[in-house]
């Protein structure tokens, strides 16, 4: 379990599902759907959400690429981290928040797989927390013209290692929306 003294508690971490983020992503309406139920299924457990929002000069906070997709409604009482950079946590509020939430385990969805979601993944497990992804909850725009394999293939390397990824005194893992438990 957890590194961290006195963190019982589970979030789960939606990162960057904003419309400018995945608006030419790989399967995004069903990524969207998991999302949106992992999200109610929170809430009804009283499992807190964190959401982390990015900004850059591609990006720009107020844009209409901005705002997270009109199909995740947040409450008004759940944090919102925003970032700059690929590791939610790096240069953020998101380890106070957690800490405030006694957080030590991390479900992580969102976007883009091969950033986003691969850097906080990692910025969490090196931190301390315990950090499963959601299998069927990320996605990627497709950036095979630059030399990355398909976005289906990214998806599914990402779950096999994340799968397999071990630390001491931490766990890792992968599980599929229907499958997370937030007891």
């Amino acid at each position: 379990m957890t590194t961290l003294s006195d963190r019982p508690n589970t979030a789960l971490v939606v990162i960057d599902v904003q419309n400018g983020v995945v608006a030419e992503a790989h399967d995004r309406d069903a990524v969207v759907a998991n999302i949106a139920q992992l999200v109610d299924r929170a809430r009804a457990a009283d499992v807190p959400v964190v959401w982390v929002q990015h900004s850059s000069d591609g990006l720009p906070k107020g844009s209409e690429s901005w705002p997270y997709v009109p199909e995740l409604k947040l409450d008004e009482s759940e944090p919102v981290v925003h970032k700059r950079y690929a590791d939610s946590f790096e240069e953020t509020d998101l380890e106070d928040v957690l800490a405030r939430l006694k957080v030590g385990k991390l479900i992580v969805a969102g976007a883009q797989t091969d950033e986003c979601i691969r850097s906080t993944l990692h910025g969490g497990i090196v931190r301390g927390y315990d950090a499963t992804l959601v299998a069927d909850a990320h996605t990627t725009e497709d950036l095979s013209q630059w030399g990355a394999p398909t976005p289906d293939k990214v998806i599914a390397h990402t779950n096999l290692y994340w799968e397999n990824h071990t630390a001491p005194g931490r766990t890792a893992g992968t599980v599929t929306t229907d499958a997370v438990t937030f007891a």
